[in-house]
């Protein structure tokens, strides 16, 4: 069956920084040694964790599962390619589900600024994957399937446009309930 998840993930990358200070062990908890690593060697790590973290929600939204059916937080982090894109990497329970789902790949993108990191995931089983055939009638599939990727890609940072201006304009504005707990809750704090 072709199946085609997508998780859009946003954090103010103060909360980040509130969970690093008040939980001195929270970094290590949290993101593999990789990502421990990749961070401390940027400029502004705590932006990297949160964008990191981000990408953990999204990832599990696009898998369908977000943190249940034994999921733990270890089991999704976030990689480099060979050409320094972020890569989303499943280990434990996340690979588990993945491949029941016949899931072949989870593409991954990143933005952050100063306030906010936010993260796109999109799950791919092997029907809605593009691939590389031989031929002019593969190329036309290609590039058709590159444009429908694209075109999701368009929608996804048209809702994070969404997002950035409404949080923009809210200024000191209470946060609308979510539901969710904050970050230090979430993670059993």
């Amino acid at each position: 069956m072709a199946r085609a998840g997508v998780g859009v993930d946003i954090l103010e990358i103060s909360r980040m920084e509130r969970a690093a200070t008040r939980h001195p062990s929270f970094l290590s908890r949290v993101f593999t040694e990789e990502e421990r690593a990749y961070c401390e060697s940027c400029a502004r790590p705590l932006e990297h964790y949160a964008a990191r973290f981000a990408a953990r929600e999204a990832v599990l939204k696009a898998l369908g599962t977000g943190f249940s059916e034994g999921i733990g937080i270890k089991d999704v982090s976030v990689g480099k390619d060979q050409r320094g894109r972020p890569v989303a990497i499943l280990a434990g329970r996340a690979a588990e589900v993945a491949s029941e789902r016949g899931i072949q790949e989870v593409a991954l993108s990143l933005s952050r600024t100063h306030e906010v990191a936010v993260a796109n995931a999109v799950a791919m089983t092997p029907d809605v994957r593009p691939r590389r055939d031989e031929g002019n009638d593969a190329q036309r599939e290609m590039q058709a399937s590159f444009r429908e990727a694209r075109s999701v890609i368009d929608e996804l940072e048209r809702l994070q446009d969404g997002i950035m201006d409404t949080l923009d304009g809210e200024g000191d504005a209470e946060e609308p309930e979510t539901g969710e707990l904050p970050l230090a809750e979430s993670m059993g704090e």
